[in-house]
């Protein structure tokens, strides 16, 4: 059995529906839809066929119907609308993106604020990993005698620090000193890029090459393996959708939340694509199995990217949803410039 431009019509008709109600969806309900033009029965029969062939699903006795994630896999594929942001719309998202230049974390932060209150689902936002980003100073602060705080301040001003040690008899003037040195070397580079400069760095500072090689052991390992931040917006928004009236299935996802060691692969997986939509099981997290995962990334220069997404029930407005994260992207690589 094949899928007809009627029984297409029929499914998105029946998706939109639900999207909009959460309402199992009956025959009657669709013929009364603007343009349908069939009668109950047919669509009845339509409806029959449609869940034979695992796109519709009867929750209850009743004659309703739910659209199934495979449903909704075909319709964010090749039924879905165009959606169109209002001019309101963009004026509220930029509304909170109006903080003072250079302070990136406020800037992360205010995006997952926005992301969430444009959609009403939860919102995910990840800077860009730390080995993509240029160096563009390194500082080296005494923290006590023998170790020190080493901030770098990479592309678009976003700061990474970890502390390093610091041999006996090397007094602060003498960080300060390295610290410039550093920063002369490094500056441009990325954390992938930057091995080669220490060689040279070696062989003109001998007497301090244990302290270049703790700052070198920091960079290429500690900092590299670090996971970036998660920084989460309207957690719990999803808690006033039904599907979430459960206390069991909303502690499930609020855990999930907190445990942002499952959410980062995901959130990683998109890589250099514009937008990944995971819905329900395609996710590979079971607590996740009632969801859908729109990702978009946004870039800073031309290497750097970091990932926005957006947490939603399977039923969710994926078209406001893509149109609102593409936005944003757009957003904050304008106010994240790189320094490619």
């Amino acid at each position: 059995m094949k899928l007809d431009d009627r029984k297409f019509m029929i499914l998105r008709t029946i998706i939109d529906d639900y999207i909009s109600t959460a309402v199992p969806v009956g025959s009657r309900t669709i013929s009364r839809k603007h343009g349908v033009g069939f009668s109950p029965a047919t669509i009845r029969n339509e409806m029959s066929d449609l869940e034979e062939l695992g796109y519709l699903a009867q929750p209850h006795t009743s004659a309703g119907r739910v659209p199934s994630a495979k449903a909704y896999r075909l319709y964010v594929d090749h039924l879905m609308r165009a959606y169109k942001l209002s001019d309101e719309d963009m004026r509220r998202i930029n509304d909170h993106l109006k903080v003072r230049v250079g302070e990136v974390e406020d800037i992360i932060r205010s995006a997952a604020q926005a992301l969430s209150d444009a959609t009403n689902y939860t919102a995910l936002v990840v800077a860009p990993h730390v080995d993509t980003l240029r160096i563009k100073r390194v500082q080296l602060i005494p923290v006590t005698e023998g170790s020190a705080l080493m901030i770098i301040v990479t592309s678009a001003g976003l700061v990474k620090d970890a502390v390093v040690r610091v041999p006996e008899g090397i007094r602060s003037d003498l960080l300060y000193s390295i610290s410039e040195m550093l920063t002369e070397q490094l500056s441009g580079l990325t954390l992938g890029e930057m091995r080669g400069r220490f060689a040279g760095m070696f062989r003109d500072l001998k007497e301090h090459r244990r302290l270049l090689a703790s700052v070198l052991d920091v960079m290429e390992n500690r900092l590299h393996e670090e996971p970036e931040e998660i920084t989460v917006g309207g957690p719990s928004n999803l808690l006033a959708y039904p599907e979430y009236a459960d206390i069991e299935k909303a502690r499930t996802f609020l855990s999930v939340l907190e445990s942002r060691e499952k959410l980062y692969p995901l959130l990683r997986q998109s890589g250099a694509m514009e937008f990944t939509i995971r819905i329900g099981p395609e996710n590979d997290l079971p607590e996740l199995s009632d969801c859908s995962l729109v990702t978009a990334v946004y870039r800073i220069g031309t290497s750097s990217t970091g990932t926005l997404g957006i947490l939603g029930p399977t039923r969710m407005n994926y078209g406001r949803v893509i149109s609102v994260l593409e936005f944003m992207g757009k957003a904050l690589s304008s106010l994240l410039p790189g320094d490619d």
